[in-house]
């Protein structure tokens, strides 16, 4: 097992983490990007998929979806959790992207759930070039941000919208969409930041 320095507390708690992604959909989660969902199937690509809740959403909406998660337990729970639909896993993580980006494809959706903040400010400057590489032209990018307390034995920083914007646009990646809302599961001082970046 590869240890991936973002996904820390990841392994020991899959089980318990599944069942907390999957009491909410995938709608309730995005509701603020739903609108810039492409409605013509479409290639995506999931990094850091967890236990797959988005990607088998998207499946079913009739996209092409190739779903990144580095951490075994969630990837093995998700495998099976969503075993009669048609999604690639892949066991590859950022800040490199090294096995996705090997294969030279492209993707017109990318999705960072509750990812980026697991990145320290030097991963994040090496996974934005990685992310606008693997994106086409038209394409865009899904962030979620949280910002708040950080849970027992996870590596998380504070990552402001802004910075991301930033970072994109060195990019060629533009500021598309920005919202903040409060935690879905209710936790307290727990909120969240949600971002699309697109390439024109």
């Amino acid at each position: 097992m590869r240890a991936v320095a973002g996904s820390s507390g990841y392994e020991e708690e899959a089980v318990v983490l599944v069942g907390q992604y999957e009491s909410i959909t995938f709608e309730q989660v995005h509701r603020d990007v739903l609108h810039l969902l492409p409605t013509d199937p479409c290639r995506v690509l999931d990094i850091g998929a967890g236990s797959g809740r988005d990607a088998a959403a998207l499946a079913r909406r009739g996209h092409h979806v190739t779903a990144v998660e580095p951490t075994d337990a969630l990837r093995q729970q998700a495998q099976i959790l969503h075993a009669g639909l048609p999604i690639e896993w892949v066991d590859d993580a950022l800040p490199e992207l090294t096995l996705v980006r090997r294969e030279g494809r492209s993707f017109d959706l990318l999705l960072l759930t509750a990812v980026w903040m697991h990145l320290a400010p030097d991963e994040r400057i090496r996974a934005m070039e990685h992310v606008a590489s693997l994106l086409a032209s038209g394409g865009r990018v899904f962030l979620s941000l949280r910002h708040g307390p950080v849970p027992n034995g996870r590596r998380m920083f504070n990552v402001s919208a802004q910075e991301t914007f930033e970072l994109g646009l060195k990019h060629g990646l533009i500021e598309t969409f920005h919202s903040e809302r409060e935690d879905m599961l209710g936790r307290d001082g727990v909120r969240w930041s949600f971002l699309c970046l697109s390439k024109p």
